[in-house]
């Protein structure tokens, strides 16, 4: 018998606009979701902040056992006014944050509260909603860092893949803004006594564009250039963003450390360069730990659950970077997040409600 969801309830929170510079919203939505889990039990945790919305942790009562943190964000990517209805038919529904990630986190909940209708109380199960994932988690990393250390196993609510996987591996991500500074000069009466800005930005460009290794899952992307001030002047000035991903460490290594040999390598040309970023979001590797706790779950659910790694980044690569057991992409199957069209399955949310409701109801024991 298919199970009762109450999409109406889902509604309400998909039409609280919670874009991620919309403090204000992300906060209404984040009361939502605190009335929700205080009505099972759960203790909340508000990690107050100034231009962006607050960072939730929920708590259950501890017991000795396994310690299980459930990972989900609270901001979506739309604007107010730009993507704000909600709809359904027969096999989808629609609507801003439906698969990422408000989707995700309703699959969470809705898993604890049939727990609680179960047993009356939930323990060692905590649940951390962050407000800034969208934009890269730039202020809520270290808190996820920090908690993230207490558990035993990390469960993120990011969408399912296709067929129903989870997440055992996502790319590490860096990101680089290059400063380029040369030195001015009329292009015609003093062209030798210039400092060519774009001319070291040409080279170095070349050069990290060499960096990418699709074989290993490499890939540097100098994504964004400017410099000059003009056809008739030495450019003084020159800017480059870079944006890097990898699937391991050792990749991690050597993109990291060519990016900062290049640039070095370019002040040949009598450039002066400033080099700023870092290491957003750590790589995600799959390890021991996770296929151990995949083989109980297989053997807890009667099937196994199939896994995949992803290119993009999640909080997930933030927990699993302080060592914590993580499997990602518990929440429903959906496709065209982050555009006006994103969807998420009926089926799919029936399916992951009953597995993780299982999968908790174990790790609780």
């Amino acid at each position: 018998m298919p199970m009762e969801i109450d999409y109406n309830e889902l509604a309400e929170l998909i039409r609280c606009n919670s874009y991620t510079k919309n403090k204000a919203g992300v906060d209404r939505h984040g009361e939502q979701m605190i009335s929700k889990f205080e009505a099972i039990g759960f203790s909340v945790e508000r990690f107050t902040r100034q231009e962006i919305g607050d960072h939730l942790l929920f708590s259950s009562a501890k017991v000795p056992g396994e310690k299980v943190l459930l990972i989900g964000h609270l901001d979506t990517v739309f604007p107010p006014g730009t993507f704000t209805d909600f709809s359904e038919d027969a096999e989808w529904i629609y609507g801003p944050g439906v698969c990422d990630m408000k989707g995700g986190n309703y699959v969470a909940l809705s898993a604890l509260r049939q727990l609680h209708e179960e047993f009356s109380e939930i323990f060692n199960i905590d649940m951390l909603l962050v407000s800034d994932e969208e934009t890269g988690s730039d202020d809520s990393r270290e808190l996820t860092a920090r908690l993230a250390k207490n558990y035993d196993y990390c469960l993120v609510f990011e969408a399912a893949g296709k067929e129903h996987e989870v997440v055992i591996g996502r790319k590490g991500i860096a990101t680089f803004s290059i400063d380029i500074k040369g030195k001015a000069a009329h292009a015609g009466n003093h062209y030798q006594d210039g400092v060519d800005a774009n001319f070291a930005l040409a080279n170095l460009l070349i050069g990290l564009k060499s960096l990418t290794d699709l074989d290993k899952g490499t890939t540097v992307n100098p994504g964004k250039i400017s410099g000059g001030i003009g056809a008739n002047t030495i450019s003084p000035k020159a800017q480059l963003s870079v944006e890097a991903r990898f699937t391991n460490q050792a990749e991690k290594a050597r993109v990291l450390d060519e990016i900062e040999r290049l640039c070095l390598d370019a002040e040949k040309f009598g450039v002066v360069i400033n080099l700023s970023g870092g290491v957003q979001r750590d790589v995600m590797e799959p390890n021991s730990e996770q296929y151990e706790l995949l083989g109980r779950l297989t053997e807890l659910l009667g099937a196994p659950l199939l896994t995949e790694c992803r290119g993009g980044v999640s909080d997930a690569n933030v927990t699993a970077g302080v060592g914590t057991t993580t499997l990602d992409g518990f929440g429903p199957f959906g496709d065209g997040d982050h555009t006006i069209h994103e969807r998420a399955s009926k089926k799919s949310f029936e399916r992951r409600i009953s597995e993780v409701k299982n999968i908790l109801r174990y790790l609780m024991k």
